[in-house]
């Protein structure tokens, strides 16, 4: 064997070693990351923005600000396969209740700024009876206005109902159509279940395309728990 193929591996076998000393005392002297929550949650912010506020992606919401327990609820959801987004689903696979706990408490105490609301892209007729569904409900087909659960403000009501303003139009249809067709289910009673199957189709664009022309109000908090009396019972709620 010629001295020249010995030599080549023993010289790569010495640069790698070369390099892996180097990478150790390179890492030995650049300074630690914080070991803080903001820290640990940052594998949300490509999807969900640095304080949860949401991005120019229409599918990815907005975290900040949403009470703690539903926070929570949807992170346990995606861990147990109650709601389907693989991304998501394989983030939580491995984490523990009291650290879902800390990253939904982490989430509803921020407060960034709201986006500016989206333009209506739709005819006012249907921007008006996405506005009536909202604040009035259709009793001719038994479903309750949203704000009897989610708020007159639309901020939602502690410990567990999301707020509705600050989301893209296409990820509340999305959402209603998810929770129509069982894809994206709760703890029973499934009241967002019932409520999404006596929806149209022009019912869940009417209600999405109105509440994406909100705007947040100037103190955009969720309700006090028990503050309103749902007309539905929720297994995600506590009664």
């Amino acid at each position: 064997m010629s001295s020249r193929r010995i030599f080549r591996p023993l010289l790569a076998l010495l640069l790698i070693s070369a390099a892996g000393v180097f990478s150790a005392a390179k890492a030995q002297t650049q300074p630690k990351t914080p070991d803080t929550m903001e820290a640990r949650v940052q594998a949300c912010a490509a999807c969900h923005g640095t304080h949860g506020q949401g991005t120019d992606n229409d599918y990815f919401p907005r975290l900040a600000g949403k009470p703690a327990d539903y926070l929570y609820n949807q992170l346990k959801n995606f861990r147990e396969g109650r709601r389907k987004y693989p991304p998501m689903n394989y983030l939580v696979t491995y984490l523990s209740d009291d650290y879902l706990h800390q990253i939904a408490a982490y989430f509803s105490q921020q407060r960034p700024p709201y986006p500016p609301p989206a333009k209506p892209t739709v005819s006012s007729d249907t921007i008006a009876r996405g506005q009536d569904i909202v604040l009035h409900g259709d009793a001719s087909k038994q479903i309750p206005a949203c704000a009897a659960c989610h708020g007159k403000a639309l901020t939602g009501m502690e410990p567990a109902i999301p707020g509705l303003v600050g989301l893209h139009a296409d990820y509340i249809s999305a959402q209603l159509g998810a929770w129509r067709s069982g894809s994206r289910h709760a703890i029973a009673p499934d009241c967002m279940h019932t409520i999404a199957t006596r929806l149209t189709d022009d019912d869940v664009n009417a209600v999405a395309s109105w509440l994406s022309t909100q705007t947040a109000p100037q103190n955009p908090v969720p309700a006090p728990a028990r503050s309103m009396k749902t007309p539905l019972a929720c297994g995600s709620e506590p009664q």
